[in-house]
């Protein structure tokens, strides 16, 4: 049946037992999918139902479908014609993980950040409305967005302005969690009646007409009415906001959900539909995910499709969802060397605090929350909160951790400035997920942090390059006096090193002739070292320098720098206004003292500086990257032992510099 569906309309002479197969298909399909590409699995099957139901009763594209957040739209790409394109899902060249303009008319936003629909359905329907068209706004808002402040400040205006926007409220367990009874069932599809509701509207009208008890027999019909609805809904809170509630509707009755959705659709202003979901549902694995492992599902190899019944580790072994987290007694991730830091650290030190934005597992906080249950603390999708929140528990006296994604960093720099720096206050930020993460597409890569960290005054920057340099670097960051932050990627660190730093200062990495300097950011020494090994081949020895602490610049390495003739740094990050910029600039407050600003104190003099060297900056460019493999988009853009070598080599032909006299003179 999915095979015929090449538009939303073909889902209109569909009867209801025939839906219920083509549920069925659905969910076969996104399960053999995201089993076999990875992906997010418990959240979209458990609105397989809502989602046909949408699709049946508004008219996409003409009607907006929204989706917050933009993870669960594997059934809307499935029923707006993208069938045969579907098994490509999140693999390099195919189809996104998320909503994507490029691929359909029918996706709008492509932002899978969370909390955002609402704000753009008050865009979107303001438009409409003052050009005439009638056309409907829904919202699909679930998987915990209401818990982030952007939502509320939507809310508040959509209610406000009146604008006509459905909001069909996905609650699946991870937000609102009201009983269901008949009651509740009866005076939804009551409210839901126009007739209804113009029957009442002039009943209460007449009533208050009536000479001498008027008012008080409106006032008591009042009561009674909001009594009901007090033991029917939770709708006080949005009803307070000028936003019509209904609701809880059973997502699974395909029937009661069509009606509701078309009754809420006749609403003149803005309305909430409650629908209650189940995450995971129809994939046993799935729903009894207590720790979310299904709802980024990792790839695996191909495997013939799976039945609903079957587990998920009789499908492909653990590794598919649970890496292990050592090999041969060497951890696998970034995130883990955090983790076992922190409780480490967490054991000795009790003025710890651990924050986190609605990501306790992916960041590595579950067993300091095991642990240390009241120093632990989510605070929901909203990391502007986390942050100031963060600052306050600084100044009574505690050192807060906040372990956030870098790519909803970007949501908080304001807090971060002017909440954190300003004050001084000893916050750490702990940035998962830094530089390109790939399969997840432009939204999810974090690119930008490395930018807006080092325009914080005050902040000290940690980039390990291994996994071993984690415990060190928070230990340090722990005993800072003002604000600091440590960033480390998604991808695997490089093998067990023998060698870490120390405290703020850089690490020699390879000592070489004077005419290349490569000063490497966290996972660019990888590209810098495997560089520097080809470049012996062209008869060029480049020094290189592990960074390790992007700000405060360690002194003895920019003064090393700038005895070369040419300075390269190398970062996963934006290269422009990124690191690499920030590590030229205090090589050049160096060089003149008049522009050190604070920094000028330790300038030496102007004798022991003898040239300002070229500077060749290797980082991310200017753009939003498609999704695709790390290790695919690092290459594209140059970010690779062989790209950083071929950019050195076109870097000395353009510059004209003197290779074959800096060779002679090394070699004595």
């Amino acid at each position: 049946m999915l095979e015929q569906i090449h538009s939303p309309s073909d889902l209109q002479n569909i009867s209801y037992s025939d839906l219920v197969e083509l549920a069925q298909e659905i969910r076969q399909t996104i399960i053999t999918t995201v089993l076999r590409n990875g992906g997010h699995l418990g959240s979209n099957l458990g609105i397989v139902e809502l989602t046909i139901a949408l699709h049946r009763v508004f008219h996409s594209p003409d009607d907006v479908l929204l989706f917050d957040t933009g993870h669960q739209t594997y059934v809307h790409k499935l029923l707006t014609g993208r069938v045969n394109e579907f098994q490509s899902l999140r693999q390099p060249g195919g189809m996104s993980g998320y909503p994507s303009r490029k691929e359909s008319a029918h996706d709008w936003i492509e932002n899978s950040h969370a909390s955002t629909a609402l704000s753009y359905a008050h865009g979107l329907a303001a438009s409409f409305r003052l050009q005439g068209q009638k056309r409907r706004v829904i919202a699909l808002v679930g998987d915990g967005s209401l818990t982030g402040g952007l939502a509320y400040e939507a809310l508040n205006n959509i209610g406000h302005s009146h604008e006509r926007v459905l909001i069909v409220l996905n609650d699946n367990g991870r937000s609102y969690a009201p009983t269901i009874s008949r009651l509740s069932t009866g005076l939804t599809s009551l409210r839901l009646y126009p007739s209804y509701v113009k029957t009442r509207e002039r009943l209460r009208k007449a009533v208050k007409d009536m000479p001498a008890v008027g008012d008080v027999a409106y006032s008591s019909i009042h009561r009674i009415t909001s009594a009901l609805r007090e033991i029917a809904a939770p709708h006080q809170f949005f009803e307070a906001l000028g936003i019509r509630y209904a609701g809880p509707i059973d997502s699974s009755n395909m029937v009661q959900l069509e009606e509701a959705l078309s009754r809420a659709a006749m609403w003149e202003g803005p309305i909430l539909l409650h629908v209650l979901s189940r995450k995971g549902n129809g994939y046993e694995p799935a729903e009894h995910d207590d720790i979310q492992r299904l709802h980024d599902v990792k790839p695996a190899s191909p495997v013939s499709a799976p039945t609903s019944q079957t587990s998920l580790d009789d499908a492909h072994g653990q590794s598919a969802v649970r890496p292990a987290v050592y090999t041969n007694g060497h951890i696998t991730s970034y995130t883990d060397a955090f983790s076992r830091a922190l409780v480490k650290l967490g054991k000795t030190n009790t003025n710890i605090v651990a924050i986190t934005a609605a990501m306790p597992g992916p960041t590595g906080l579950l067993p300091f929350k095991d642990l240390f249950p009241d120093r632990f603390f989510d605070v929901g999708i909203a990391e502007e909160h986390a942050l100031t929140a963060a600052a306050g528990m600084a100044m009574g006296g505690l050192r807060p951790v906040v372990a956030v994604y870098s790519t909803f960093f970007s949501r908080a720099f304001d807090q971060a400035n002017l909440d954190i720096s300003l004050h001084n206050l000893p916050v750490t930020l702990v940035l998962d997920r830094a530089g390109i993460t790939g399969d997840d597409g432009p939204s999810h890569n974090g690119a930008y942090d490395l930018a807006l960290l080092t325009a914080i005054p005050g902040m000290t920057i940690f980039t390990p390059s291994s996994a071993e340099e984690i415990e060190p670097m928070l230990t340090e960051a722990l005993h800072t006096p003002g604000p600091s932050a440590i960033r480390f990627p998604k991808t695997s660190p490089p093998e067990r090193i023998s060698t870490v730093g120390h405290g703020l200062h850089a690490r020699l990495a390879q000592p070489g002739d004077s005419l290349i300097c490569i000063l490497a950011v966290g996972k660019a020494l990888e590209y810098a070292e495997g560089a520097a090994r080809l470049l012996k081949e062209h008869q060029v020895s480049p020094t290189v320098w592990d960074v390790r602490v992007v700000s405060p610049p360690d002194p003895e390495m920019l003064y090393d720098a700038l005895s070369h003739s040419l300075v390269v740094t190398v970062e996963d990050g934006m290269r422009y206004g990124g690191a690499g910029s920030y590590l030229y600039q205090s090589m050049m407050d160096l060089c003149l003292p008049s522009t050190a600003g604070n920094n000028a104190s330790s300038v030496p003099g102007e004798s022991d500086i003898l040239h300002v060297p070229y500077h060749l900056c290797l980082g991310l460019p200017r753009c939003h990257l498609a999704h695709n493999r790390p290790s695919n988009l690092l290459e594209s853009v140059g970010l690779s032992a062989k790209g950083v070598m071929e950019s050195i080599l076109s870097a000395i032909e353009a510059f004209r510099l003197p290779l074959d006299d800096h060779v002679l003179q090394d070699m004595g």
